[in-house]
């Protein structure tokens, strides 16, 4: 997930075109049904990259009362929750071509 810092995902509510959502699968609910799958993937994979970076600032100590504030760690959330969401980061890719997708009932 390195291009998390080079996307142009808007943080923001922006307004997409219906018909060209949907150009690709000529289906609407498709499309979105698509987007949602990868929206799913992008999430575990920031989650998972997070959770091995806060893994690396974590104290084990056998006192519970004790709680650490470390820097690194608060930058590395604040980086995170600054990104933009799974969902917008899907529907750029949908929008870019970024998704590979097939349809098995139409193969058949």
């Amino acid at each position: 997930m390195a291009n998390l810092r080079n996307t142009n995902a808007s943080v923001s509510t922006t307004t997409i075109d219906k018909n060209e959502f949907d150009q690709k699968t000529e289906n609407i609910y498709e499309s979105i049904s698509v987007v949602a799958k990868r929206a799913i993937q992008i999430n575990s994979e920031i989650k998972k990259e997070l959770l091995e970076k806060l893994e690396e600032f974590a104290t084990y100590s056998d006192n519970l009362e004790e709680v650490f504030e470390n820097k690194e760690q608060i930058e590395v959330s604040k980086f995170y929750e600054k990104l933009p969401k799974p969902h917008a980061l899907a529907v750029e890719e949908w929008l870019n071509d970024k998704i590979y997708f097939r349809n098995t009932e139409r193969e058949k």
